[in-house]
């Protein structure tokens, strides 16, 4: 699967028709977002992290809590104060939401600075989780649970 994570870091320079060189080599302007995916359980988060004053807009709504699961890896990387976060997340609950966003902010600043790999390594926000609802098995009334046994 290919990814997704696209960082434009080189200005690129836009083709101009015959007789028109000069305009060309103006560079095309460069863009310092860093765009990364984060998921958990069936909830998907696309983050996209610049350098700014420390605002989080989820789903463009600003969000003004700093002590919440999401804010952590800027919080270990001290980049709380220095990076913007937008975030658009879809599916899941709440709770599956917000680590989504988190996972998405913490491989951001990898991007960004690949020596916080360690530390955010070490605090387990680089980490996948992996675990998923089960599904529900023919004969059973949930994934597990078998309709009650009578002997007679």
């Amino acid at each position: 699967m290919p990814k997704k994570d696209i960082v434009l870091k080189k200005p690129h320079f836009a083709k101009a028709p015959r007789g028109k060189e000069e305009e060309a080599k103006k560079p095309v302007p460069k863009i310092d977002y860093i765009f990364t995916i984060g998921r958990r359980k069936t909830a998907i988060a696309n983050v996209k992290m610049a350098k700014g004053s420390g605002k989080i807009f989820i789903n463009d709504k600003e969000e003004n809590s700093p002590n919440r699961v999401y804010t952590e890896p800027l919080k270990v990387a001290n980049l709380d104060k220095a990076m913007d976060c937008w975030a658009r997340v879809h599916g899941g609950g709440i709770v599956s939401q917000l680590e989504a966003i988190r996972l998405g902010i913490a491989r951001a600043l990898v991007k960004n600075d690949p020596e916080l790999r360690k530390t955010l390594k070490l605090e387990g926000f680089l980490r996948r989780d992996p675990r998923m609802k089960e599904r529900k098995k023919p004969g059973l009334r949930g994934a597990r649970r078998a309709p009650q046994w009578a002997k007679r």
